[in-house]
């Protein structure tokens, strides 16, 4: 056994710290399901992984049109209520405000809503909280402002449902309240004249994934068919929808599938000269795929825009300006007809959204500096906090993501900020509070967590992915410490690793554009729809370097077999793994490259890891495998130790790491009595012992 290196050897590579998850291929049922659909054995493969294994379920899920919708009218209880009162205050020109929330899905609502009551000859204004001073949602000033403005009805987009001293506060006031949102319902609901919110239908409904702007959407659309006027409202408030809908995660199933898809392909010629204005500003072009035919129907993608689109170009410019400045950018931007204003909020959205880069960037780096120093060991705590003053509190929850991504743990980030703005007797800022973003992972619920800790915050909401908070910074680490006690309540070792989840082996020499215009057919992919992800084995890395400012790996991929194929590859923010070992099992995504007028296939790698030489991928119980591992070879076996199988891996010289299931300390020697202790959460023995589970099939 190498002993345990003081400084990382020569030949050894760090490699993403991630567990793989691939699905139980159903080869037989693949190629028998794809020669039905006129579909590649992998994309059958992907679809029997989505629960879909008939050709009925196929159709419908190719052409979302072909199903028939239940009306919104029968889905949501207070629809028709929204509907007459709106049309009751328009009607009696009535002054109506909405209040909206200052991410992406709370100011395409409030376009959208503004656009479509305005063309209905609505008296309509909006207000947005202060993401700085105010947080999240309608509050008791919002409502004062209102009511002395003379508002007779207050709609509110993506917030309320919880809201209910402010709601309770207009109603006294004599103001009538509209909530629509998509919240997670609180135990008590605000006392509203109206409450539109998918969580309150079945769960069955195909409208029950709809985000804020989604509600909105179902909310203008009938008003506008009520009223009779719905003549060139549609297309573009669909519009609107798509991109709030894609921008806040929501996910890509029941009506959201049927009508994001619709939106893609209006994007690209859209009526809107906001959205003309931020697509030629942020450089998108539209999808060159040319129609294929999978049972029987066009596939109607060429000239329609991705959800990546949205989720990575135009999504990031419009939350850009509600985490850094004045969302009346982003409002203007999206209800204007001037193309010359639409052009100048643009512009200002990709200039907020660069300096929102660069903040994500500092911080992320001082929080991984922090975590390196501090040595926390996560396997213990199995949940991250990290708190720093000076941070921007409206970037943080981006870089909570990538700490996920780096740890694959619950990350909990947040900033001292003064609560009353004053200084001490000694001149320094007096840090009184956190306010800080979460982010999950598939086993720990956040919002769950923030309950745990209720006692300690000041404020807190989210749901089971995400979430936010502030709290008093005196409760810091009595937070930190019932954090950890939620943790360990719900996540076992083998959590504590980014999560790679693999669809179906392929040999690079599959990937084509065939199959990569065969799986536009399966979009719009993204939430609870996700695009394929294939993995190929022991494949070299033959040319690596790296690429742009976020230290971006672009390589070449090369299999050997029966045909070889190279393929080039991209591996975004992977620069601190550079350079990869040459042989690895590699796990990607497929993505559409174009330059000087060739478009060509490429990979997007999700995932990396040392490949196994093993004799047998299912050995015997007790048996033994020989694997490579950093140009070594070791043998490896799960051997009996009590009532326990233990793993031992032996090198050439004899000496054996012996490693008991669930601990972090292992035993390292060439013999029991002469081991000595040796913490295998390291990388190096991560990695080694990764890769004989693998060679053993565990």
């Amino acid at each position: 056994m190498q002993e345990l290196p003081t400084s990382v050897p020569p030949h050894f590579h760090r490699l993403p710290n991630q567990r793989w998850q691939i699905y139980s291929p159903q080869t037989q049922q693949a190629e028998q399901f794809a020669a039905e659909i006129g579909l590649s054995p992998l994309l059958a493969q992907v679809l029997i992984n989505r629960g879909i294994d008939s050709v009925k379920e196929v159709q419908g899920f190719i052409e979302p049109e072909s199903l028939v919708l239940p009306a919104p009218m029968d889905e949501f209880p207070d629809l028709a209520a929204s509907v007459k009162l709106l049309r009751e205050a328009i009607s009696g020109g009535q002054k109506i405000a909405i209040c909206g929330d200052y991410d992406a899905d709370g100011m395409t609502s409030t376009a959208l809503l503004l656009r479509a009551l305005r063309a209905l000859g609505a008296n309509v204004d909006y207000a947005i909280p202060s993401r700085m001073r105010e947080g999240y949602g309608i509050n008791d000033r919002i409502v004062e402002e209102f009511h002395s403005e003379g508002v007779a009805l207050i709609l509110t987009v993506d917030n309320g449902i919880a809201a209910y001293g402010p709601v309770a506060r207009a109603r006294e006031l004599g103001v009538k309240v509209i909530i629509t949102d998509h919240h997670d319902l609180p135990p008590k609901l605000p006392p509203a004249d109206a409450i539109l919110n998918p969580k309150l239908i079945a769960e069955s409904s195909p409208y029950r994934g709809l985000a804020g702007v989604g509600v909105a959407y179902v909310l203008a659309i009938t008003l506008a068919q009520d009223m009779q006027k719905v003549g060139g409202l549609v297309n573009p408030l669909l519009e609107l929808f798509t991109l709030g809908t894609i921008a806040d995660l929501a996910p890509l199933t029941g009506v959201n599938r049927r009508w994001v898809k619709r939106g893609l392909r209006l994007l690209p010629h859209s009526q809107l000269a906001g959205i003309q204005a931020l697509i030629q500003v942020a450089g998108v072009q539209p999808g060159s795929g040319e129609s294929s035919s999978i049972l029987n129907l066009q596939n109607k993608t060429k000239n329609s825009l991705k959800p990546e689109d949205i989720g990575f170009r135009l999504g990031p410019r419009i939350n850009a300006v509600g985490r850094l400045a004045d969302p009346q950018i982003v409002i203007e931007l999206l209800t204007t007809d001037d193309r010359e204003l639409a052009l100048k909020n643009a512009m200002q959205c990709e200039q907020i959204n660069q300096r929102r880069q660069e903040l994500c960037q500092e911080i992320e780096q001082e929080a991984i500096a922090w975590c390196e120093k501090s040595a926390i060991d996560l396997q213990q705590e199995r949940v991250l906090v990290v708190v720093q003053p000076g941070w921007h509190h409206g970037v943080i929850g981006i870089v909570a993501s990538r700490l996920v991504e780096r740890y694959g743990v619950p990350v909990f980030i947040g900033t001292f900020e003064d609560e009353a703005g004053e200084n001490d007797a000694v001149g320094a800022v007096s840090h009184k509070i956190i306010r800080g973003s979460a982010r999950g992972i598939p086993e720990f619920n956040v919002f769950d967590g923030l309950n745990f800790c209720a006692d300690l915050l000041t404020k807190f909401g989210g749901h089971k992915a995400a979430g936010g908070f502030s709290m008093p910074a005196d409760n810091l680490e009595q937070f930190r410490n019932q954090l950890s006690i939620f943790a360990n309540q719900c996540l076992q070792p083998e959590h504590l690793k980014p999560l790679v989840s693999v669809d179906v082996r392929a040999d690079l020499a599959e990937i084509n554009l065939d199959l990569y215009r065969q799986i536009d057919a399966l979009e719009p992919c993204g939430i609870e729809n996700k695009a394929p992800v294939f993995w190929t084995p022991n494949v070299c890395i033959t040319e690596q370097k790296i690429v742009g400012k976020g230290g971006h790996v672009k390589l070449t991929a090369t299999q050997d077999g029966k045909v070889s194929a190279s393929v080039k590859a991209i591996a975004w923010r992977w620069g601190e793994y550079f350079p990869l070992p040459r042989r690895v099992d590699i796990a990607y995504r497929l993505r559409e490259n174009s330059f000087n007028g060739k478009t060509s296939v490429e990979l997007e790698l999700l995932g990396v890891r040392l490949p196994a030489s093993a004799a047998s991928s299912r050995p015997p119980m007790f048996g033994k495998v020989e694997f490579d591992y950093c140009d070594r070879t070791y043998s490896c076996s799960l051997s009996p130790a009590g009532s326990i199988e233990e793993l031992r891996i032996r090198n050439s010289q004899g000496q054996v790491l012996a490693v008991a299931p669930g601990q972090n300390i292992g035993l390292l020697g060439n013999s029991r009595k002469d081991a000595r202790e040796v913490d295998v959460s390291l990388p190096f023995f991560e990695n080694l012992i990764q890769t004989a589970k693998h060679a053993l099939g565990i």
